[in-house]
């Protein structure tokens, strides 16, 4: 299946997860394209100052690969500054949060696996 960026749904969250700002979202394959174990594929922007809150993942587990922008992620209570090329994974339980910090967006692919 090829799907074309004029296809995707984007979509702005305002407060996401109780964080700041707004966050943008590019559902680039909806769950129910994914068939399987997954119930989220997006390329994620938080601007600038925005975030999305802290949120623990129980019986699944988030993926976070950094495309551009830098950020500050609290990965279940540690918190540790990411850029471009590196990745997170939260699961089994566990909290994380991010937040843009800089100049630009940080634009990172998210995806959600279930368990």
């Amino acid at each position: 299946m090829v799907k074309r960026e004029k296809d995707m749904i984007k979509e702005i969250k305002e407060q996401m997860r109780g964080g700041k700002g707004s966050v943008e979202l590019l559902h680039i394959f909806k769950q129910e394209e994914l068939k399987g174990k997954a119930r989220l594929c997006a390329k994620i922007a938080i601007n600038p100052g925005s975030s999305i809150g802290l949120h623990e993942h129980v019986g699944e587990e988030e993926i976070f690969y950094i495309i551009s922008g830098k950020g500050s992620v609290n990965d279940n209570g540690t918190v540790t500054e990411v850029g471009p090329g590196d990745a997170v994974i939260t699961g089994n339980g566990a909290s994380h949060s991010v937040e843009a910090v800089g100049d630009e967006p940080l634009v990172m692919m998210a995806v959600i696996l279930l368990y």
